[in-house]
């Protein structure tokens, strides 16, 4: 039975929590958390809650470490349970820097541990699909793709830690991450890129942003949103094939060809799991999390896409400065 602990409780910890409890062998021990409402939630979970990382690994005899606290935290309380001898999952961004990315593989490996990036849309039905038609060939070539990812204003951010540029990144590690991630995961690390924002002035943070990426043959265009409107979130792509455009509205994908009918994929979960939060059940964070513990028990300690992680890192980290 693998023993784990969570650092912060809060949309994301939560989620990861009452995954776990449908994961074999999976136990979430412990927990961390200073705020009322997080300790609120570890009561009613009946799990133990600590005020601090360091309170939380002192106490108690963890096999890893879930790390869900807000991104300007995510290297400290990585680093720490590392140096304590714990496999950690971080969740996105693993780090605002390039260099604190590579700080922190490289002392997972010197600890010969394992260190993950929880960028979850890799273990989406609509993602691993994408990586099926990208690979696979079936449509021939990737010529033009576009991702969007819209979202009314975050304001249930406490503490307004998500609308400094110095402790989130802002739309580019908040909200873009998602779709580069993607992007880089099936093209590689872009040669060029070019950025244009805007929004209501008065703000510290732009509102709405594209971004172009270039590619040899190949054009992709991702758009993010934190709109000051009360709009449906909103992920969806397009990836044009020189033998067909195939569409993801974000509830199913098809394929549009000439002479042929329209072909539907089918991108829904096959295991669904109650989130805990106002998110609908989802097979993805336990696909995530069930890869992340596997690779735990068997002793794997290569380090889960390492060189795109610190490459995606990177590219944000110039774009935030853009």
């Amino acid at each position: 039975m693998l023993k784990i602990g969570v650092a912060g409780l809060g949309g994301m910890g939560r989620v990861h929590v009452t995954t776990y409890s449908h994961i074999a062998d999976c136990a979430v021990a412990a927990a961390c958390d200073a705020s009322p409402a997080g300790r609120e939630f570890a009561r009613e979970q009946g799990i133990p809650c600590y005020e601090s990382l360091p309170e939380m690994l002192a106490a108690e005899s963890l096999d890893l470490v879930d790390v869900c606290t807000p991104s300007f935290l995510h290297k400290e309380h990585a680093t720490e349970a590392l140096r304590k001898g714990r496999h950690v999952i971080c969740e996105k961004p693993l780090a605002l820097k390039g260099a604190d990315a590579r700080e922190m593989y490289a002392l997972a490996e010197d600890q010969g541990l394992q260190l993950m990036a929880g960028q979850v849309l890799q273990f989406s039905g609509a993602g691993r699909l994408l990586h099926t038609l990208v690979e696979g060939g079936e449509f021939g070539k990737p010529l033009d793709a576009v991702f969007l990812r819209l979202s009314a204003c975050p304001k249930w951010a406490k503490d307004g830690w998500l609308f400094d540029k110095n402790k989130s990144g802002l739309l580019p590690f908040d909200l873009h991450i998602h779709d580069l991630d993607m992007v880089i995961s099936l093209f590689g690390i872009p040669g060029d890129f070019q950025v244009i924002s805007g929004g209501r002035e008065g703000l510290s943070y732009k509102e709405h942003c594209r971004f172009l990426y270039r590619y040899p043959g190949l054009n992709v265009e991702c758009e993010a949103a934190w709109f000051n409107a009360d709009i449906p979130f909103t992920a969806t792509w397009r990836i044009y094939f020189e033998n067909a455009v195939v569409i993801y509205d974000g509830a199913g994908a098809t394929a549009y060809r000439f002479d042929c009918p329209p072909e539907k994929f089918d991108t829904e979960d096959k295991i669904k799991v109650p989130t805990g939060i106002n998110l609908p059940p989802t097979g993805m964070f336990y696909e995530e999390l069930s890869y992340f513990t596997d690779r735990v028990r068997k002793g794997d300690t290569a380090q889960y896409r390492k060189d795109e992680i610190i490459g995606l890192v990177d590219l944000l980290e110039k774009i935030a400065r853009e």
